[in-house]
């Protein structure tokens, strides 16, 4: 590597590692709702005595599961504060430590420095920084192994059935920090990973008669990697923003986006699994297509599955939320279908967040 730049030049997103209470319930959850195929697994009968680890995946998209085995681990007081949630977003490196020194000289915290770990099938180089809140970043070196997941783990041999949900990559990742702290996470991103500014969101984009937030959207340069950072602006009443920094206990992800290539279908797969969808009026489709002009899906099929659609220059985007997928109202799931937009939907976002103000006001927190 001859620069930061070439050091930071980011693969994808190798994993997303979630803090939960209960791995093996959280991975039974996951497997059965969103059809993620259980693949590696860590824990007591693996020689790791303080933690279980179960790694989920399909196609692009792998998540791990890790639960504290003692009362006393710092994981438990994770949980504690937090919740079920996002601890590690995970980037593909080809060199791990080079892009730690990197990132340490662009003013980056270091949580672990670079580490070589080794079994049978080959060797992965790991190291993480801090983002923000409790988020951290682990950069992964993994070229030409051939395991599972990480040495350590072991593989899943017996598989069990999985709904086929046509999930199949990470669209992109939000994360919700407080009050006047977005443009310092923006300029984190920018000048210690060399990202770039996508798109700027002001509150006169994202607002209700209520609420309303400010967002700024930062890509790496391969723009496999698109990470929204969120922070709440001054409303009438209790932004979901700062309902989310509430019960979360501090910034945090505030919702993963999965790719999918039949919307419709996804939709189907995931309701039939359970995972409930926040709705939307009927009147949002009373003109939806002189505001987005002709698409190939019917107004009918989006209307009864609640898809919002929203158009650019590029082409159009179709996308629906979850509500929350645990009991703190906290982090979601975005299923979004790309047919040529690049962009978040912001056409959509008085419908949707006046949607999301519903389900505060059915909680008390609006």
């Amino acid at each position: 590597m001859n620069s930061a730049r070439d050091a930071l030049d980011f693969l994808g997103i190798d994993y997303v590692e979630f803090y939960v209470s209960n791995a093996r319930q959280a991975a039974h959850f996951y497997r059965s709702t969103l059809g993620l195929n259980p693949i590696a697994y860590a824990g007591l009968e693996t020689g790791l005595r303080d933690r279980a680890c179960y790694v989920l995946q399909r196609r692009d998209v792998r998540f791990v599961f890790t639960a504290p085995l003692l009362p006393d681990h710092p994981i438990s007081a994770h949980l504690a504060r937090h919740g079920d949630s996002v601890k590690d977003i995970a980037l593909r490196v080809r060199n791990a430590a080079a892009a730690y020194a990197a990132a340490l000289r662009n003013g980056a915290t270091g949580v672990c420095e670079p580490a070589s770990f080794e079994d049978a099938g080959g060797r992965v180089v790991k190291a993480t920084i801090a983002a923000y809140g409790d988020t951290v970043h682990s950069f992964i070196e993994r070229d030409g192994y051939e395991g599972p997941f990480l040495p350590g783990f072991q593989l899943i041999e017996r598989q069990a059935p999985v709904p086929d949900t046509g999930i199949f990559a990470i669209d992109h990742i939000v994360g919700n920090v407080e009050a006047g702290a977005m443009d310092r996470w923006v300029a984190f991103y920018r000048d210690v990973l060399g990202f770039k500014q996508l798109v700027h969101f002001d509150d006169r984009d994202i607002a209700t008669d209520y609420s309303a937030l400010m967002s700024k959207v930062m890509q790496n340069g391969g723009g496999k990697i698109k990470f929204p950072i969120n922070e709440p602006a001054e409303g009438r009443r209790k932004s979901q923003i700062a309902e989310y920094l509430e019960y979360n206990g501090g910034p945090g992800v505030q919702h993963i986006a999965l790719s999918t290539s039949d919307i419709c279908a996804t939709v189907d797969a995931l309701r039939a699994a359970g995972i409930p969808f926040i709705t939307v009026p009927a009147a949002y489709y009373d003109d939806l297509e002189r505001r987005v002009g002709a698409i190939d899906e019917s107004r009918q099929a989006l209307q009864e599955r609640n898809i919002l659609v929203d158009r650019d220059d590029e082409g159009y985007l179709l996308q629906i939320f979850s509500q929350p997928v645990q009991d703190r109202p906290t982090l979601f799931i975005e299923i979004i279908q790309r047919k040529g937009s690049q962009g978040f939907g912001k056409g959509n976002f008085k419908a949707l967040f006046e949607a999301i103000e519903r389900e505060q006001a059915r909680r008390g927190n609006l």
